[in-house]
């Protein structure tokens, strides 16, 4: 069984270690970790104001990830959702746990908006995010608070109230 829970300072390892993987050798992608400071301070970055970090925990190892940006005005940007391999789909069920725990935590705190930045690369996690209530939205439709990421070519956002 999967657990789902807050991040700790303890998981900074291996968040780091299921992400950089999935980033760069499966998707190619060349981003580095000191590219993304917000993987270096998690708890600074992601577990203030309404925002959270939580990882999926599979036999004493994370397997997951999915973080919630506070960008201000009721709104938040979802970052950093990652699952590996071997816990993907519907079987397992990792990542409609880690959104569901995601949208709970925005529905208790009155987030009412949603937004999400992702490359055109990440196939599945677009049917995934459409799934679960995300529609596309154009570059300049954004909250000037979202934080673009330069590998960002495709945005989302999911109305909650």
């Amino acid at each position: 069984m999967t657990l789902i829970r807050q991040f700790a300072p303890a998981d900074a390892q291996a968040v780091i270690d299921v992400i950089l993987p999935i980033q760069q050798s499966e998707f190619g992608i060349a981003i580095t970790l000191e590219a993304q400071p917000d993987l270096q301070d998690i708890q600074g970055f992601y577990q203030r104001g309404s925002g959270g970090f939580w990882v999926a925990e599979s036999e004493g190892a994370v397997v997951g990830t999915i973080a919630l940006l506070d960008i201000g005005n009721r709104q938040g940007a979802l970052r950093k959702m990652f699952v590996a391999k071997s816990h993907r789909g519907p079987a397992h069920g990792v990542s409609a746990r880690l959104m569901a725990t995601l949208l709970e935590w925005c529905r208790a705190r009155g987030i009412d908006e949603i937004y999400l930045g992702t490359t055109g690369a990440f196939l599945a996690a677009h049917r995934f995010y459409e799934k679960n209530g995300f529609t596309e939205l154009a570059k300049s439709e954004l909250p000037g608070a979202f934080p673009v990421m330069a590998v960002d070519t495709k945005f989302y956002v999911s109305v909650l109230r």
